[in-house]
């Protein structure tokens, strides 16, 4: 019997979302407009090669405004931020530029418009990344973390006709789903956001792999350990069928066992992942004969955001003075 041909099933939409896109593309181009050095708050997307990369242009990384010398500019990144953290940002007179994702920016206008309503507001998340820290900073009086399901039982409300549950945008659809149906078996009038807090690239990238993975043995997903959407991609293709699955930074990082005997392998990348990385993984595994490489496209992804207001005004400012 011929043994059975390598391939690899390379999932589409993969990598930067519209969200990602813009904010990395915000700091390049605050270097070009402002020249180095542009301070950033926090990492600008969870991913180690994006911001090496913006280092080596000039962008510093910082944690709290604090380190940013007063007058200079600062990023704030696409995860988002509290209110507290603009108003410390004017206090030093520094200049900000926000490139939180609009998708998260719809989830903190959600929570204004809840809390000024005098909701309790159940927001599924997991503690101390940085979005639900930005969120919650819009109406901490109001806002209640739900880190999954099995945090459901300790939930208590002041009014449980008053209720409703937002979510950070990076988590797995499925078990937010269960942590919903968990929250609504003990707040039966459990209202939900107007629209999904899951961002359209998290729920896109989920769903190809869906497809993918009972297919093959192996997933690979490059993303770095403290990206959400990444680490979710990994469960979902654990659950989806996949014998096992792993996550990469770099193709170095891939370790001969996890090939052997495999001939099905998944490749699939985070939202902040350029696609440079998802080549440098196909060119690796070529080498070990995987060379047949067919795109599996669940949808096709055309949204687009502007950058954000204050850089716009004074890029097109240079423009008009050149």
């Amino acid at each position: 019997m011929s043994e059975r041909a390598k391939r690899v099933l390379l999932a589409k939409p993969r990598g930067y979302c519209a969200g990602v896109d813009r904010a990395v593309v915000t700091v390049e181009k605050a270097l070009e407009l402002y020249g180095p050095p542009v301070y950033v708050r926090k990492q600008i997307v969870h991913n180690k090669h994006v911001v090496s990369t913006l280092e080596s242009q000039g962008a510093i990384f910082v944690e709290e405004n604090d380190e940013v010398p007063p007058g200079s500019i600062v990023v704030f990144s696409a995860h988002g931020v509290a209110p507290q953290v603009h108003a410390e940002a004017e206090e030093r007179g520094l200049k900000a530029i926000d490139a939180t994702c609009p998708l998260v920016t719809k989830v903190h206008a959600e929570a204004r418009r809840f809390a000024s309503a005098d909701y309790d507001i159940l927001l599924i998340g997991h503690d101390g990344h940085e979005e639900v820290i930005g969120t919650t900073g819009e109406a901490p009086d109001h806002i209640k973390l739900v880190d999954g399901a099995a945090d459901v039982e300790r939930v208590e409300v002041r009014d449980p006709e008053k209720v409703v549950w937002l979510s950070q945008t990076t988590l797995s659809v499925d078990e937010t789903m269960d942590t919903v149906a968990a929250l609504k078996q003990k707040f039966p009038l459990l209202q939900a956001p107007p629209s999904d807090d899951i961002c359209y690239a998290t729920q896109n990238r989920q769903q190809v792999v869906k497809e993918i993975a009972a297919e093959c043995e192996l997933v690979l997903v490059v993303g770095s350990t403290n990206s959400s959407n990444s680490v979710r991609l990994v469960e979902v293709a654990l659950q989806a069928g996949a014998d096992a699955s792993y996550l990469v930074d770099y193709a170095t990082e891939i370790e001969d066992g996890w090939l052997d005997g495999v001939t099905s392998i998944g490749v699939t990348s985070g939202a902040s992942v350029p696609d440079e990385l998802v080549l440098g993984v196909l060119e690796r595994l070529a080498k070990d004969g995987f060379t047949e490489v067919t795109e599996i496209e669940s949808v096709k992804e055309k949204l687009t955001f502007s950058l954000p207001r204050e850089l716009v005004k004074d890029m097109r400012a240079a423009a008009a003075g050149a």
